[in-house]
C-alpha cells in the first residue's frame, strides 16, 4: 500500500514523502496514529495544496528576513564599558546584552539566532545574526571605554 506521511517519523518517512509500505503496518500503526495517509487522489490534491502553502509561507519569511537583515545592517549598537589604565575591558559584552540592546530599539531578536559571540575588546566588531535558514545578517557593535 502506498502512503503519504503527514508528520516526520524517524527511520520511515518525511513529511510530504510518499513511500510503499505493507498494508498491515500501514493501517495499525501510520494511518491509525496519524503519521501518514493512504495515497488516494484525494490526499494527493491535498499534499499538493499543503506543499503550495508551505513555499509561500517560506518565500513571506523569506523576504520578511531581507527587509530585518537590510535594517540590522544599517544600527550600530555602542556599549560603553568598563576599562583598566591600559584600556583593556573589565568583563565583556554578551549575546544576551546585544538581545538586550536590540529589544529596546524593537527588534525581536532571539539569543539564540545570534552567533555565540563574546566580545572582550574595545573597537568595532562584527556580530553574525541568523535571521532565516540561510540568511545571516551582520550587526555592528561598538565598545569604547
Amino acid at each position: 500500500m502506498q502512503v503519504i506521511f503527514i508528520k516526520d517519523l524517524k527511520g520511515q518517512g518525511k513529511k510530504g514523502e510518499i513511500k510503499d509500505v505493507s498494508d498491515g503496518y500501514a493501517i495499525n500503526f501510520l494511518i491509525k496514529k496519524g503519521y501518514a495517509l493512504k495515497k488516494t487522489e484525494g490526499s494527493l490534491n491535498k499534499l499538493n495544496e499543503e506543499k503550495k502553502k508551505d513555499k509561500e509561507i517560506d518565500l513571506e519569511n523569506r523576504n520578511e528576513a531581507l527587509k530585518l537583515k537590510e535594517k540590522l545592517e544599517n544600527i550600530t549598537l555602542n556599549f560603553k564599558v568598563k576599562t583598566s589604565k591600559d584600556s583593556r575591558m573589565f568583563g565583556s559584552i554578551s549575546s544576551k546584552q546585544i538581545k538586550e540592546e536590540l529589544n529596546k530599539l524593537g527588534f525581536n531578536i532571539d539569543k539564540k539566532q545570534i552567533e555565540n559571540t563574546t566580545i572582550n575588546s574595545l573597537g568595532m566588531h562584527f556580530v553574525n545574526i541568523t535571521l532565516y535558514k540561510d540568511i545571516k545578517g551582520k550587526l555592528k557593535v561598538h565598545t569604547e571605554g
